[in-house]
C-alpha cells in the first residue's frame, strides 16, 4: 500500500515535470531506460509507466548494447528520454547524456538511486520531484538577477561570518527552465541557482557546516556543526572536526596542495532541509539553503591558472546557515528563500 502511494506520488511530479519541465507531448517519443536493482529505480520506473502510457522503456541490464544504440539512434529532436539507474550507465566510450544532447534530446538522468534505500530517503526524493513552477521561477530568476548584480554577500552561520567582495561570477540557474540554455534536462531532482567569487581570494571568514561530501561521494552528518576557516579563498583550518572530514581535506590537499573554496550554492528544493536529507550528495546539494563546493574543479567557471575542470577535486558541503545576505538584503532566512 505505501509502494502504491509513492509510485502515484511520484508519477504525479513526474507528470508535472513532463508537462511544465519538458513540455513534453505525444506527438515526440519517450524513451525509458531503468534498472530495477533499487527500491528507487523500481519506483520510479513504475512511476513512468503511468506518467508516460504510450512511453517506450527498456531494462538495461537485459537488453543488448546494439539494441539500446539502436533505440537511441532512431529518437528525434525533441523526443524525452528518462534514466532511471541505481548506479551509473556505461556503454562504453558511449557517454548517453552527452549524446543525447547533441542529438538534441531532452534528458531527465536520476543517477545513484542505489545509495538511498531507506524509507525516509526513498520519500525525500520523491517529494523532491515535486515541481512548483511559479516558486522555481520567481525565486531562481530574482536570486539570479540579485547575484549578478551585486558587489558582495555574507553568510552567518551561529557566531560566525562568511563574507564574500568583489563581486560574484554570472549565475547560472537549475530551475527546469532551459529557454536561454543549449541543452534541455540535466539531472533530476533540481532546484539550484550557483556562482563563485570573481576573485576566489576575496572570500574570507567562517561558517559551520553540517553536512558534506565523503571520499565515497555519500553525505556524511557529523554530529555536530564543523567550522571551517577560509582566508583568502582557502579553507585553512578546521574546528570540531571529524576524522571523515580530515580525509577529504587530506585526499584534496594531497592531489591539488591547498582546498580552493569555490562554488556557492543556493539550493532551492523544499523537499531537503536540515532535518531532510537523502545519502546522494548529487541530489542532497539541491537542499533548500546554501552549500560550498571545495577543491579547485569547477565545470562552468575558469580562473587565471585554472581551466574548466582542471582540478579533480569538487566536494560539496552544506552550511547551517541562520541566514543570507546579498549586499545589505536578506534573501534567505535560516528556513526559505524570502524574495
Amino acid at each position: 500500500m505505501i509502494e502504491t502511494m509513492l509510485i502515484q506520488n511520484a508519477s504525479n511530479n513526474l507528470g508535472d515535470v513532463l508537462h511544465d519541465v519538458f513540455l513534453h507531448d505525444d506527438n515526440h517519443t519517450a524513451l525509458v531506460i531503468y534498472d530495477l536493482d533499487s527500491t528507487l529505480s523500481n519506483i520510479l520506473t513504475e512511476a513512468y509507466r503511468l506518467a508516460l502510457p504510450k512511453g517506450h522503456f527498456i531494462n538495461f541490464h537485459k537488453t543488448d548494447t546494439k539494441i539500446i544504440l539502436a533505440k537511441i539512434d532512431a529518437l528525434e529532436a525533441g523526443d524525452f528520454v528518462a534514466l532511471v539507474q541505481s548506479t551509473s550507465f556505461r556503454l562504453s566510450a558511449f557517454r548517453i547524456r552527452i549524446e543525447l544532447f547533441k542529438k538534441s534530446i531532452k534528458v531527465a538522468e536520476h543517477p545513484h538511486l542505489g545509495r538511498m534505500n531507506e524509507e525516509y530517503e526513498v520519500n525525500n526524493y520523491v517529494n523532491a520531484l515535486a515541481y512548483d513552477k511559479k516558486y522555481f521561477h520567481h525565486t531562481g530568476h530574482t536570486l539570479k538577477n540579485m547575484i549578478n548584480q551585486a558587489q558582495g554577500a555574507v553568510v552567518h552561520s551561529g557566531n560566525e561570518k562568511l563574507i564574500y567582495r568583489g563581486g560574484f561570477e554570472a549565475a547560472k540557474i537549475n530551475i527546469g527552465d532551459y529557454r536561454e540554455m543549449n541543452n534541455v534536462g540535466g539531472q533530476f531532482p533540481i532546484g539550484e541557482v550557483f556562482t563563485e567569487s570573481t576573485e576566489l581570494t576575496s572570500l574570507n571568514g567562517k561558517t559551520n557546516i553540517i553536512a558534506f561530501g565523503d571520499t565515497n561521494y555519500k553525505v556524511n552528518i557529523p554530529p555536530q556543526p564543523i567550522t571551517i576557516v577560509i582566508e583568502n579563498g582557502h579553507l585553512v583550518r578546521t574546528e570540531n572536526s571529524t576524522a571523515e572530514f580530515e580525509a577529504v581535506l587530506d585526499m584534496i590537499k594531497e592531489e591539488e596542495g591547498v582546498v580552493w573554496v569555490r562554488e556557492l550554492g543556493l539550493g532551492l528544493n523544499r523537499a531537503f532541509s536540515k532535518d531532510r536529507h537523502v545519502s546522494d550528495m548529487g541530489t542532497f546539494e539541491r537542499m533548500c539553503g546554501l552549500h560550498l563546493s571545495l577543491g579547485a574543479k569547477h565545470g562552468i567557471y575558469a580562473k587565471e591558472g585554472m581551466k574548466r575542470n582542471s582540478g579533480k577535486f569538487h566536494i560539496d558541503v552544506m552550511i547551517d546557515t541562520d541566514t543570507f545576505d546579498i549586499d545589505n538584503t536578506m534573501v534567505f532566512d535560516g528556513e526559505q528563500w524570502i524574495v
